[in-house]
């Protein structure tokens, strides 16, 4: 491998830098993740050893990615929303869990339709994985939290499926609040059976419509199945009320 000379090192840490940037902005490599290894890295980038730690350092002091002593260097989070106030704002608020539904009939609605346009066999792939792997949670009666984590999983990878950069950073800045949405259909709906058959059923027609590459059904199967949730949640919450006042004039408080 040819050595740069010392004209020729600053362009080729920056263009190792911009290749690093363009993993990320493909969601090859995730927030939070890792970075592989010095030695694989320079092997795939096809660099040496010492423009790929410029390149690194360049992302250091764009804060892209952070290092940690003895653990490495790691892909920085691409928005702090979900390490501010904001998400506990959120949290305890739960009306707020209703417009957090409607954003994500929106994006995930988007995102749906371009997956099954967009979609490589390779995205295909790992959308029936997480698709079986939420399944198999469902039939194994995983907890509520591992059970939310396979749901979004299979949610996020239709996404990623997008090959939509700016969708994709939007909805992994929103991994708190969507799982904490996620969270809410999981535990609530569930365990009641005629739900959880509809949520079923509602999943299986989005695997289908996406991999099938049917964009307008993937779209509408999208939106529907996140406007149900929405719907159902609400019934739940008015009938919890209803019950509340009716044990309260019951007990001669009203």
């Amino acid at each position: 491998m040819d050595t740069p000379d010392a004209g020729q090192r600053p362009q080729v840490a920056q263009a190792v830098a911009e290749r690093i940037e363009r993993l990320i902005l493909d969601g090859v490599l995730k927030a939070g993740q890792p970075l592989p290894s010095e030695r694989r890295l320079t092997e795939k980038l096809k660099v040496s050893r010492s423009a790929l730690r410029e390149g690194l350092q360049l992302l250091r002091a764009r804060q892209i990615i952070h290092t940690e002593q003895g653990r490495g260097s790691f892909v920085a989070r691409m928005s702090q929303i979900d390490a501010g106030p904001l998400v506990h704002l959120f949290h305890s608020q739960p009306r707020t869990l209703y417009d957090l539904l409607e954003v994500r009939s929106l994006l995930e609605g988007e995102s749906a339709r371009l997956a099954a346009i967009r979609g490589t066999e390779a995205d295909f792939i790992m959308i029936r994985r997480r698709y079986e792997a939420m399944m198999a949670a469902h039939e194994t009666g995983a907890d509520v939290a591992t059970h939310a984590n396979h749901d979004h999983a299979f949610h996020l990878a239709i996404c990623e499926a997008s090959h939509n950069a700016v969708l994709v950073h939007t909805l992994q800045s929103l991994t708190d609040l969507l799982l904490g949405s996620v969270y809410a259909c999981v535990n609530n709906l569930y365990h009641r059976e005629p739900h959880k058959q509809q949520i079923d059923l509602q999943h299986a027609r989005l695997f289908r419509a996406v991999t099938e590459r049917q964009p307008d059904e993937a779209h509408r199967a999208a939106t529907d199945h996140v406007d149900s949730v929405r719907r159902s949640l609400s019934e739940i919450e008015q009938e919890e009320q209803r019950l509340v006042r009716a044990t309260l004039r019951l007990e001669g408080w009203a």
